[in-house]
């Protein structure tokens, strides 16, 4: 019996490994598809990003010369690989990000390269013995000084990358220095290379299809108001098509809207702190008030606070009776639908940069529609009605 139940296992275990075998290319084959259909989706959501992987690759083939080209090797040698380098870590997908990252970058490896060769030269007047102790503490200072720096907000959104470049070129050129006596021609091609690196992300993420990040600031402001507008005008009809037990079908899509608007907050702080560092450009010139946009996209998120607690209501389990909710169906709806055509309008003069044209008659339309609500909710047919559970939103 036992001879038998182990063959029997064998076979089995063999049957199971023909059927995977043979199930494998069709696996394959459906995770190959898969993976070729998400790279579809990926550049057709944003074609930028094809375009800036085209881009990357040519700033990388430009630097990478420096290494074929054996009359630009001979000057530079192996530190021509910090140019590549460079390009690598620098090269992002906006312009300001880019400027930003390039300009940080660069600042801080001259400064910390003119640093660290004062602290070498002085470290060499304390003698043999003196020097490295005094290199050593050199590098303690700038690094516990630089570190606690960052800490500091304003510098940790805008200079961060550049305090890291810091530390890091002055420990290297400064303790590089005890064993190496050219240290400032090394120096000198470290900033030269780093230099051409930036040089080059800059010039082609600023010629070729630039991507600017104020543009995308200023899009993503337009398009948050908009949504507001979508969900806040469609809030009245949404609300009493429940009351009246009907079902309403595009209950996702109305609530798609203002919790994208939540979520942007981090988006439109990177997306200001990049576009600071950008040169004016098309509708936007130097010293455009960025940081006004931040102020609308926070009022925007109130908004979209306060449009959540009012869509509670819509799948509340407490609604009004038919009969109250015909009263005040018409000054909600009302209040809801012109409220949200102001949004779109303010919306749609934020995106075109021009005064918004029919605006202020929504908004007085919406005021009116408030001020016939706040009439009904005085008058005396309330009196034998609990008002928190007829209008939950309101609360």
């Amino acid at each position: 019996m036992d001879a038998g139940s182990g063959s029997g296992d064998k076979a089995e275990f063999f049957t199971q490994g023909r059927r995977w075998l043979k199930a494998l290319p069709v696996k394959f084959k459906a995770n190959m598809v898969a993976m070729v259909r998400n790279i579809r989706k990926l550049g057709q959501d944003d074609p930028r990003r094809v375009i800036h992987s085209l881009k990357v690759g040519l700033a990388l083939t430009l630097v990478s010369t420096f290494y074929y080209c054996q009359p630009l090797y001979s000057n530079f040698g192996v530190t021509a690989m910090w140019a590549i380098m460079t390009v690598v870590v620098v090269f992002e997908f906006s312009v300001g990000a880019t400027l930003g990252k390039g300009l940080n970058r660069g600042m801080a490896t001259l400064m910390a390269g003119g640093l660290g060769i004062g602290a070498h030269h002085l470290a060499n007047l304390s003698g043999h013995i003196g020097e490295p102790i005094l290199l050593g503490f050199f590098v303690f200072l700038q690094a516990t000084i630089s570190t606690f720096l960052r800490f500091f907000p304003k510098i940790k959104s805008r200079y961060d990358y550049g305090m890291l470049i810091f530390i890091l070129t002055f420990s290297l050129i400064s303790v590089s220095g005890y064993r190496d006596d050219e240290i400032l021609e090394f120096a000198q091609k470290r900033l030269s290379t780093i230099s051409i690196g930036g040089s080059a992300c800059a010039i082609i993420s600023t010629v070729v299809c630039p991507v600017w990040a104020g543009e995308d600031l200023h899009n993503l402001i337009a398009l948050n108001i908009e949504k507001l507008g979508n969900s806040l005008e469609g809030f009245g009809d949404e609300y009493f098509k429940r009351t009246g037990g009907e079902e309403s079908k595009d209950d996702k899509k109305f609530l798609e809207g203002y919790k994208s608007v939540l979520n942007s907050k981090n988006s439109e702080e990177s997306l200001a702190n990049f576009a600071a560092w950008e040169p004016g450009h098309g509708r936007f010139p130097f010293r455009h008030p960025w940081k006004l946009y931040l102020k609308v996209g926070t009022l925007a998120r109130e908004c979209a606070y306060r449009i959540e607690a009012l869509n509670g209501c819509v799948n509340a389990d407490i609604q009004p009776s038919s009969e109250v909710g015909s009263i005040i169906q018409e000054a909600c709806t009302n209040l809801s639908i012109e409220s949200g055509k102001a949004l779109k309008e303010l919306a749609l003069a934020i995106k075109k940069m021009v005064q918004p044209s029919s605006a202020d008659s929504h908004i007085e339309n919406a005021k009116s529609a408030a001020k016939n609500l706040k009439s009904l909710l005085k008058s005396g047919i309330w009196e034998d009605i609990d008002l928190l559970k007829v209008i939950p939103g309101l609360h």
